[in-house]
């Protein structure tokens, strides 16, 4: 296990090598065209990239990572996933999971107790799992939302905000266990690419008559999540009913390797919120809604069909 961790890191430093290199070539090449100047950083090497695009493949679509993506295997199967909290965690976080379990199909729930995280990671693994969530609360109230990809990671970490449970929505009802359509709303292609994947990979490929709909929709680095079913009337209208629960996500760190391994692995991002241009940055920058109704199907623009 500890080999194979190892070869996935090397071929993400190497691949991350290539990325950079290859997003050098293109500053080079495309700013004549654009008539711009190129980058002062790149006018030492900008003659010995300039003859190494002559040997570079036209008809790529850039560098790629089919071969190293920890979610390559995405929709072959469905996704197995284990939600817990912290310890000593309080009525209302227990109710929280609870009704995190209901959001993603097949999820299981498990009380924390005594376990450590190790001891919780190696069970998650000898039983299949494929993504650990660790909910944080702050005296009652959900704080924090750790999603650990396994068996060799990444680990997402993020912070909870604004949220509306569902025992909060009057009028409720029974809520769909069904696998639910995605709408994948605002995120980059690089950064928010990664991010859209830990978090849309949490569920199942979707049925074409499932009638749930989960919602990710990011806005200045804050992701809201939306959970509603609809129906179609007699007029041929869609009408929306909000099942909860809803809340918010901002990303703050994204680990190589899995949950128990904290302290040892390398970061791969890190938000620096008191540095003096933070609240002028954003990341995961916005692009247009998109329908996720299979992983095999292709994204479609927002729209229901008839």
């Amino acid at each position: 296990m500890a080999h194979l961790r190892r070869e996935c890191h090397y071929h993400n430093a190497r691949e991350e090598t290539q990325r950079t290199a290859y997003e050098r070539k293109e500053k080079v090449q495309h700013a004549p065209k654009e008539n711009r100047l190129i980058p002062t950083e790149l006018h030492r090497e900008v003659l010995a990239l300039h003859g190494s695009l002559e040997f570079d493949d036209t008809g790529g679509e850039g560098v790629t990572n089919h071969v190293d993506d920890e979610y390559r295997w995405a929709g072959v199967e469905d996704p197995k996933v284990m939600i817990t909290t912290s310890r000593d965690p309080s009525s209302r976080l227990k109710m929280f999971a609870k009704e995190l379990k209901l959001v993603f199909p097949g999820a299981q729930h498990l009380n924390r107790g005594l376990h450590e995280v190790g001891a919780l990671v190696r069970a998650c693994k000898a039983n299949g799992v494929t993504d650990l969530t660790v909910i944080h609360e702050h005296r009652g109230t959900p704080v924090g939302f750790t999603v650990s990809h396994l068996p060799f990671g990444p680990t997402a970490y993020f912070t909870l905000c604004n949220v509306l449970m569902q025992h909060d929505i009057p009028d409720l009802g029974t809520v769909s266990e069904a696998k639910p359509h995605l709408i994948i709303h605002g995120f980059s292609p690089r950064l928010g690419k990664q991010v859209s994947d830990i978090l849309r990979y949490l569920f199942p490929v979707s049925k074409e008559d499932s009638h749930r709909v989960i919602t990710f929709a990011n806005q200045n680095d804050y992701n809201s999540f939306q959970h509603h079913v609809y129906r179609k009337t007699k007029h041929c209208n869609v009408q929306l009913t909000e099942v909860g629960p809803h809340f918010e996500l901002k990303l703050y760190m994204i680990r190589l390797g899995t949950l128990e391994q904290d302290a040892t692995e390398d970061v791969e991002w890190l938000w620096h919120p008191y540095t003096n241009t933070a609240h002028k940055r954003v990341f995961l920058s916005a692009s247009e809604p998109i329908l996720l109704s299979g992983y095999g199907l292709g994204p479609r623009r927002w729209g229901w069909s008839e």
